[in-house]
């Protein structure tokens, strides 16, 4: 299992070096969040290929739920960024570092995602490496319906918020219906989820001890990269926010709360 990991670090490695070398040549190092769901899909396949016991049926149900994420994910994120050069916090941090960020971005950026993943990473290896049990169970069962849910809350959700910022006259207003009338961030919600999903499949196969990946995952989203660092922003910039978040629930979907 070690090697694997070995290998997968190794892969992660290389592709993190090789797009930083890409966007020190375009001057955007928020290309980064592009690959953050790709980063995965390979670490899946790389789990996959290396860890020759484990039950093939499994292994092919992890890597086909974790490829279908991914590459949506990337896609979206790569649509949503056309066009629309750096994203602000990449061009804040530049500004702060000057003339050293071509090499602070390298470590900052590129090398701590990629730590990251690969640490996030462990219940797809866990769930891949084992033989044992040789069915799926209903653990597997239970993981595929999980993700299903967790999938529709972040795709369904992106999907909503696209087509509400398509719409001129919905600028500076907030997105309360659909799924957003329920979670302020289905999206971020529906991505935690889905990593509980992949823990399930790990737990099935004895991967217990991986519980950390998706607490840890679930505690970026809401604590660090994800609903509070958005939130700070949508207050400022749009008015109406507050009173969306007195009725809202933050993350777990809930029934709107009444105004007093």
């Amino acid at each position: 299992m070690l090697t694997t990991f070995a290998i997968g670090a190794l892969v992660i490695w290389l592709a993190m070096t090789a797009l930083w070398l890409l966007s020190l040549a375009i001057k955007d190092s928020s290309i980064v969040d592009i690959f953050w769901g790709l980063g995965f899909v390979i670490l899946a396949f790389v789990y996959n290929i290396f860890s020759e016991d484990g039950y093939a049926l499994r292994k092919t149900l992890l890597t086909a739920l974790v490829t279908i994420w991914g590459v949506r994910l990337a896609i979206y994120i790569a649509w949503r960024n056309l066009g629309k050069g750096e994203d602000y916090r990449y061009r804040n941090w530049r500004e702060q570092a000057g003339e050293s960020w071509w090499w602070k971005s390298y470590l900052r950026v590129f090398i701590l995602q990629g730590i990251i993943m690969l640490i996030v990473s462990v219940p797809l290896l866990a769930a891949q490496h084992s033989g044992s049990p040789d069915s799926l169970t209903i653990l597997d069962g239970l993981a595929v319906l999980i993700w299903a849910i967790g999938f529709a809350f972040e795709a369904g959700g992106d999907l909503q918020m696209a087509l509400f910022k398509a719409k001129p006259d919905n600028k500076g207003k907030v997105l309360d219906s659909g799924f957003w009338r329920y979670t302020r961030h289905p999206n971020y919600f529906g991505d935690a989820v889905q990593w509980w999903a992949y823990f399930l499949v790990a737990l099935a196969a004895g991967g217990w001890w991986s519980i950390f990946s998706p607490i840890l995952m679930t505690f970026f989203l809401v604590r660090v990269s994800g609903v509070a660092m958005l939130e700070k922003t949508l207050v400022e910039s749009k008015p109406k926010y507050r009173d969306y978040i007195k009725r809202t629930s933050a993350f777990v979907p809930m029934p709107p709360r009444q105004k007093a």
